[in-house]
């Protein structure tokens, strides 16, 4: 049996701060330039989620699209949107902020919360010309 991929799109506005706490204030800003901003600074980030397996005969999907959607939501939408993700988003608690960060969290989020047989992999677009894939 042939294996295929389901993908869905979100969109999610987030703030972040690019610092490691281990480096210097010179360090920091000749890192992270721009985006060690003290005061933060925001993207808009879509958010592509792909879960790839086989066909079920019974019910024709790979997983039910609705169900993927529900979870997206409520396991990451409701987590990361509108938020500060150095202050208010749990899963990255003492975690510096990166777009590789993130989907490494988003993916832990949702890799207990979909079927062990079916591969996960998260598309995290920070902005148009900069985005990560996990795993890789």
């Amino acid at each position: 049996m042939e294996r295929i991929a389901i993908y869905r799109r979100e969109h999610f506005n987030a703030a972040h701060r690019l610092h490691n706490p281990d480096l210097s204030a010179a360090e920091n800003q000749r890192i992270y330039g721009k985006c060690n901003n003290p005061n933060y600074h925001g993207h808009n980030y879509d958010l592509v989620v792909r879960v790839t397996g086989h066909v079920d005969k019974v019910t024709g999907y790979v997983m039910d699209t609705k169900v993927l959607s529900d979870l997206i939501k409520i396991h990451v939408l409701d987590v990361f949107d509108h938020r500060n993700m150095n202050m208010d988003v749990e899963p990255l608690r003492g975690i510096n902020p990166t777009t590789e960060n993130v989907a490494i969290a988003i993916y832990n989020i949702l890799r207990p919360l979909i079927a062990g047989h079916l591969e996960l992999k998260i598309l995290l677009h920070e902005t148009e010309r900069n985005y990560v894939e996990y795993p890789a």
